[in-house]
């Protein structure tokens, strides 16, 4: 991997973004989007995904030019159109929609159709968080996790995030997919020729393993804690078409550059009005501190909350610089010429 300094990641996403049409604070905030979450160690939907990103605008999945409009709603819950717009831009300006509601009304709520993948979930949940606020939020996805029980995909991954504000930035964030791994950590560690650390899948042959190719083969990925997962899955997909009037997974066109017109769903708490920030500081570090004191199966790895990890690799790469992969690095100038 190359290390590049953080501004200059920035600044060539910013130039990238410009290429690909989007204009002024847009773009600004789609470059800086990009960057954070390749800076936090998210490498997979940062940098690394940045080329399907162009992809989608070149065949016509995402409008640069659109933003997402109000369709209905009253008080503290609202149902936008994301219009086919950038993912990343439009869950951006709508959690910013959600915490000004939540300001108001102690709580907000929306849901968003017709927007595009919004690369890392966390980054909405980060948001909330900065801002002081609690957090709930998840997407829908194509069909691509088998139902419990089936042997064809027909649930998506829908990830889901979940953000705890915490003191002095150190905020708890989860932010996961409803496949025991995301698919681009099975991409990931296939890239590398790496065995996942537990089964993430079915071969073709319908039998658990870690081989990361053999699962992308099969199309099988495990849902988490199996037909707990699926169960989730299933009702994330309810709530997210249905309250959205957006499309559930199985009617998002399963091709690999076009899952786009997916659904979303952003709930954010304001607990200013009934607790006092040092109170909820103090009960998440009781909590943490628990956490901390329980006995490491493996000594030289310690236990770790959500999020934990995210704040160190963001000093290390902010220090010693982001780390790229030089032919992703390499097609990002490619694209500026």
């Amino acid at each position: 991997m190359l290390r590049v300094p953080y501004t200059d990641l920035y600044q060539a996403l910013l130039r990238a973004t410009h290429h690909l049409g989007l204009r002024g604070e847009r773009a600004a905030l789609c470059a800086r989007l990009f960057a954070e979450t390749t800076r936090d160690g998210v490498y997979t939907h940062g940098l690394n995904r940045f080329p399907r990103f162009a992809e989608m605008v070149a065949n016509g999945c995402i409008d640069v030019t659109a933003e997402p409009n109000h369709m209905a709603g009253s008080s503290a819950i609202e149902r936008w159109n994301g219009n086919l717009g950038p993912g990343n831009t439009n869950a951006h300006f709508i959690m910013d929609r959600t915490i000004d509601l939540a300001r108001q009304h102690g709580l907000g709520g929306i849901a968003l159709a017709n927007t595009n993948h919004w690369m890392r979930g966390g980054s909405y949940g980060w948001q909330a968080a900065d801002a002081g606020l609690f957090a709930i939020c998840w997407t829908n996805t194509l069909a691509n996790l088998p139902a419990w029980g089936a042997a064809t995909p027909t649930l998506g991954n829908n990830p889901l995030v979940i953000a705890v504000p915490g003191a002095a930035g150190r905020h708890i964030v989860l932010d996961m997919a409803m496949s025991q791994f995301s698919f681009g950590a099975l991409s990931a560690y296939a890239a590398r020729g790496a065995q996942l650390p537990v089964p993430g899948g079915y071969d073709t042959n319908g039998n658990l393993t870690t081989d990361p190719a053999a699962i992308e083969a099969s199309a099988r990925a495990l849902s988490i804690g199996y037909w707990k997962g699926s169960g989730l899955s299933l009702v994330l997909d309810l709530l997210a078409a249905m309250l959205s009037g957006g499309h559930a997974a199985h009617q998002i066109p399963r091709k690999s550059t076009r899952e786009s017109g997916v659904s979303q769903v952003f709930l954010a708490i304001d607990p200013s009005s009934f607790a006092a920030r040092p109170d909820l500081d103090r009960i998440a570090a009781g909590i943490l501190q628990s956490l901390r004191d329980a006995t490491p199966v493996d000594p030289t790895r310690p236990i770790r909350y959500p999020g934990e990890q995210t704040l160190n690799l963001r000093e290390e790469n902010l220090n010693l610089g982001v780390p790229v992969d030089p032919a992703v690095w390499a097609n990002l100038h490619t694209l500026l010429l």
